[in-house]
């Protein structure tokens, strides 16, 4: 399953140590301490190695717009440590005491996987690179570089399951034709790893966060030379806000950004359609989930007078949950009954939803009730990343959908594919396990310090004051808004509201592009989207990293 901002990925379970022992068990009676001491030691020994930044190399070529592209792939690993370390720090570590040492603890630090891709014979000065990554939190990057940008990808069937045997293609739309890659899987998650006393708490946050894809951005571009070239970062879901925030943290380590990418944007969780109904008074989560619906129900025919195109429907849509529906909601329980019976029908027009169900849902719709009553006479529930997809309802009987249709479709696909290709292909070989996605959603820290505010705020986060501060501070920075039109988890309509609030004068606004598709959270499933959006980013690039 994939993460995005509302799912969540059960652990991979590792396997129990010391079940070779238990297989030999007079060797492990007659000598209990020196096995114990050899397997602490050899344990111990294979975590430092791995926390030191590591490399595996390949080279390969992939065919872009008829054009062969030779690269040299590496995977490999850089280590960041928690926020406000210093460099001193380890010779600080070599003068405590044994003693002292096992008081404190190690300091927590983290071993973050990557795989980049470099175009041979380029000059690094002039040649654009993209830091990838996927969201969560608590997700890998295996759905970019599997399906989206990478030199290969892995084939899915559009809307339904995809069985095994799994097909991995060379990718005629990877990014290589535009600029280098380096994919970035989340401390924790991937092959990436945490260690040390508290390491969930200096990883497992969102400015925490923030500041280790900071520190490990600033490393590579000292380990491959690449300070001069213009410099991007692509985020999908939850990735968004930490790409939003690193156009300000790299700022104050002295890094522009030529570009910020989103896809499948969430910024501002105030805006986030899940479990509005907790918090009443915040009506932007219906407002802006509104157009997803409809054009769900537009896809499965439930509109009345269904008009052939979906662009036109939902501009009426829009205009509606902006105006006469926005309005509705803010009169609360002061809405006069015939107003309210109105609204009411307009929305079963747009949803396909009941005017009875809608009015006992004080016009308010949950997207997982949505997801489950739209198509609820036969008993399917639709994808949550990916309304399109549909699945059996696993509970007939709940008011919410629970699972992702969407995520079981597909999930396996890519996971098989990456763990074979990392292998196989790539060369490097762990002996450990992958780690599609961590469940730490609910434990994640959401505080967050925007600028000019000397603590993390106890709110919601929002990352729309540090997006603004970076466009201000460095006004050639550009800001490219992709989405989809099927994604309930982060509508698409949410990343135009939350543009539209951005704090910055209407010159920068200018440095804002807007581009949607006919897909979900992951637009790059549809094949034809998928070139939709390379064509979009690759040009993106071009236009804002020839200089003046």
């Amino acid at each position: 399953m994939k993460f995005s901002i509302f799912l969540l990925i059960a652990a991979v379970v590792a396997s129990a140590p010391g079940l070779a022992a238990e297989r030999h068990p007079i060797r492990k009676a007659a000598h209990p301490a020196k096995a114990e001491a050899a397997n602490k030691n050899d344990s111990d020994q294979r975590a430092k190695e791995y926390f030191h930044p590591s490399e595996t190399r390949s080279t390969g070529t992939v065919t872009v717009s008829g054009q062969p592209i030779a690269y040299d792939a590496v995977a490999g690993t850089l280590v960041v440590h928690a926020k406000d370390w210093e460099d001193t720090d380890a010779l600080d570590a070599d003068a405590t005491s044994k003693d002292d040492k096992a008081k404190t603890g190690p300091k927590p630090e983290a071993s973050m996987f990557y795989t980049a891709y470099f175009k041979q014979g380029a000059p690094a000065a002039s040649r654009p690179i993209t830091f990838l990554f996927n969201g969560g939190p608590g997700s890998s990057t295996v759905w970019l570089r599997m399906g989206a940008f990478g030199p290969v990808r892995v084939v899915t069937a559009d809307a339904r399951h995809t069985p095994a045997p799994y097909a991995v293609v060379d990718n005629d739309q990877s990014l290589l034709d535009a600029c280098d890659l380096v994919f970035i899987d989340a401390p924790g998650t991937g092959f990436s790893r945490i260690a040390g006393k508290d390491k969930e708490k200096a990883f497992y946050g969102v400015d925490q966060d923030i500041d280790a894809f900071a520190q490990f951005i600033t490393q590579f571009l000292t380990k491959y030379g690449r300070w001069s070239s213009p410099k991007y970062v692509f985020g999908e879901s939850y990735g968004t806000m930490r790409g939003a925030g690193l156009a300000l943290a790299l700022q104050k380590k002295d890094v522009d950004l030529n570009g910020v990418m989103l896809l499948s944007d969430i910024l501002n969780w105030d805006f986030m359609p899940d479990d509005p109904q907790v918090n009443p008074g915040i009506d932007m989560p219906y407002i802006v989930a509104l157009p997803t619906y409809a054009a769900t129900a537009w896809h499965f025919t439930k509109v009345p007078n269904r008009p052939a195109d979906l662009q036109s429907f939902l501009r009426q849509v829009e205009a509606f949950a902006t105006g006469d529906y926005a309005a509705a909601l803010l009169k609360g329980g002061d809405l006069p009954e015939p107003e309210r019976q109105r609204i009411a029908a307009q929305l079963s027009a747009f949803t396909g939803l009941s005017v009875p169900y809608l009015l006992k849902s004080n016009l308010r719709i949950e997207y997982g009730a949505f997801q489950k009553e739209l198509l609820g006479d036969r008993e399917l529930t639709t994808g949550t990343l990916d309304t399109r997809f549909l699945g059996a309802t696993l509970d007939p009987l709940a008011k919410v959908a629970s699972g992702d249709p969407q995520s079981d479709a597909i999930s396996a696909a890519y996971v098989a594919a990456w763990n074979a290709y990392v292998r196989d292909r790539l060369g490097y070989k762990p002996d450990f396990a992958f780690k599609a996605g961590i469940p730490i959603y609910s434990k994640w820290d959401y505080k967050h310090a925007p600028p000019g505010v000397d603590k993390p705020l106890i709110a919601l986060p929002n990352v729309l004051p540090d997006l603004a501060t970076a466009m201000k501070e460095n006004p050639d920075m550009k800001v490219m808004v992709n989405g989809g039109y099927f994604d309930v988890s982060t509508p698409y309509f949410e990343g135009v509201m939350e543009l539209r609030h951005l704090p910055v004068p209407p010159n920068l606004r200018a440095n804002i592009e807007y581009h949607y598709y006919e897909s979900g959270h992951m637009v790059y499933v549809r094949p034809d989207m998928l070139k939709a959006l390379h064509d979009n980013v690759a040009d993106f690039i071009r236009r804002t990293s020839a200089g003046r």
